[in-house]
């Protein structure tokens, strides 16, 4: 269902950019190419809105301000993932690559479950899933349904997940966790008792742990649940032992577009990693970030 809307909104903007360019161009294929521009330029004008809102909310912010060059390289990085992302890999190739469960061998390497975010599904992490592979980490991508339902409602596709990696590798495995998947990763730990011994470490990007100033706008169950400070995200704080956090590594940029205040996707206690001038979506396809995320996986 996830990727069936995704494949929806993706064909008809192709029918429509089609249907323009076969009624126009007969007539002035000036025109039709103006009408071509016109719906680019609008996209790119609507991701720059975001970063300019963004940078002005970031002011007050502990994090280090970002630059006028970061933000133009961010805009432009996050426009070409996201079109990747939300066009081609998440509408059409969600299941090309299958989870890869192999047979538990002495001393395997520790297993992954990849966890996406808002809007999203296991698609996002085809790039991530062949590097797994040719390390010997066995993985599990979930995709998170319902798409627009609470957060918490989640806890029982990742606790599945978690349970097939540990039953092919014999041990607990890593939850890489990127935006929303974080705070999936954290009502799972609420959720099932003794989930906490269950899991090695908790990788997050971008996760709004406090939230997110865009969040405001939402009217989806989980979407509420990501407003700042929202009673959710503090009861789910306040439920949460203090050693909890340690598991955790949590990656937060300058240039997120999505979860900002930048300091709202650190985790009080987490070993919090700032990584500059990276946006929201391209943050899960950084090469440093992604090296460091394995360097901690095979640790």
């Amino acid at each position: 269902m996830n990727a069936r809307w995704q494949q929806a909104l993706s064909l008809s903007i192709l029918l429509c950019a089609v249907a323009w360019v076969a009624w126009q161009w007969p007539r002035s294929p000036a025109w039709a190419v103006a009408g071509l521009c016109v719906a680019v330029l609008w996209s790119l004008v609507w991701m720059g809105l975001q970063f300019a809102l963004m940078h002005r909310v970031n002011r007050g912010d502990a994090a280090q301000r970002a630059s006028a060059l970061q933000l133009l390289r961010a805009c432009a990085a996050e426009a070409r993932a996201a079109a990747v992302v939300f066009g081609w890999r998440q509408p059409f190739r969600a299941n090309a690559v299958p989870d890869w469960l192999p047979d538990a061998q002495p001393n395997a390497p520790r297993g992954v479950v990849l966890v996406h975010g808002y809007l999203c599904n296991r698609g996002l992490w085809n790039p991530w899933m062949p590097l797994l592979r040719a390390r010997g980490h066995a993985f599990a991508a979930v995709t998170l349904e319902p798409a627009f339902g609470s957060i918490d409602a989640y806890a029982a596709q990742i606790d599945d997940a978690v349970r097939r990696v540990a039953a092919a590798t014999g041990r607990a495995p890593v939850l890489v966790c990127h935006s929303m998947g974080g705070l999936a990763a954290r009502a799972w730990l609420r959720a099932v008792p003794g989930a906490d011994a269950r899991v090695h470490r908790v990788i997050t990007l971008g996760t709004p742990h406090g939230g997110t100033w865009v969040a405001r706008w939402s009217r989806t169950a989980n979407g509420r649940q990501m407003r700042l400070a929202s009673d959710w995200l503090q009861a789910l704080a306040a439920s949460e032992p203090p050693q909890r956090a340690a598991r955790f590594t949590c990656w937060y940029s300058n240039c997120d577009n999505i979860v900002f205040p930048a300091g709202t996707a650190q985790l009080p206690g987490a070993r919090n990693r700032f990584i500059a001038g990276a946006a929201h979506v391209e943050m899960a396809f950084v090469p440093r970030v992604v090296q460091a995320c394995l360097d901690e996986i095979s640790s």
